[in-house]
């Protein structure tokens, strides 16, 4: 299979996970403006950071004066199941140049790494399968940048009184709305509230990287919990 129709093939493959990320993508633009960054610290954070939980994490915690250790422990946080997803996938990329790992490395979300690892998990014998994920990444990454900028248009017409800064908890609510289906996710949504709520006061918006922790404690406790039940 040649390398071109497996580009393509990551972007048919990817499209149908693409529906929730263009209005995500214009909340972002507009809260951005809304929040006071201008129109170029906006759409740079987009091609810079490209992960959308954190830029709105990073944008309120600069609009409220955090210091810069806190911004990027923040980012660093919310980022860090990334850790995960490249050791999965680190198995097909092992062979690849330096190049071409910082490029996938760049375009990698959770989406290009859902049905991507699932066609490189079944296509390990050939050598250009990363092509794939070139492909579902850089569709991503375009609906992003486009999305962003249409927000960007939006917030410098859409007037400051309607608020739409409230669609930032909305937005977090429906990305974890799925995970109170299990008891331990419940658990560790619960535990990370509760201690945001602990520290909200202490200096620096430290309490984001403190529940986060908290939050991976109590996950790692849980696992090693259950394997004990399983045995």
């Amino acid at each position: 299979m040649k390398s071109i129709a497996i580009f393509q093939k990551g972007i048919v493959d990817v499209m149908p996970l693409t529906i929730p990320v263009v209005p995500f993508g214009i909340i972002y633009g507009v809260i951005g403006v809304e929040m006071g960054l201008t129109p170029f610290m906006t759409f740079a954070m987009s091609f810079i950071i490209f992960a959308g939980s954190s830029q709105i994490a990073f944008s309120q915690l600069f609009v409220a004066g955090a210091s810069p250790l806190v911004m990027l422990g923040s980012v660093a946080a919310i980022n860090s199941r990334h850790f995960l997803y490249g050791a999965v996938l680190s198995q097909y990329f092992n062979k690849l140049n330096f190049n071409w790992r910082i490029l996938l490395s760049y375009l990698m979300t959770d989406q290009a790494f859902s049905v991507s690892s699932s066609y490189l998990k079944n296509n390990q014998n050939k050598i250009n399968a990363h092509y794939h994920m070139l492909g579902s990444g850089l569709t991503l990454w375009l609906l992003w940048q486009i999305s962003t900028l249409a927000g960007i248009f939006l917030g410098n017409i859409v007037p400051e009184q309607l608020g739409l800064t409230f669609t930032i908890p909305l937005t977090f609510l429906a990305l974890i709305v799925s995970e109170l289906r299990k008891l331990d996710h419940v658990i560790v949504i619960l535990i990370s509230g509760t201690s945001s709520l602990v520290f909200y006061n202490y200096p620096y918006k430290i309490y984001i990287i403190l529940s986060a922790f908290i939050a991976l404690g109590v996950s790692y406790l849980l696992i090693l919990r259950f394997k004990e039940i399983s045995k």
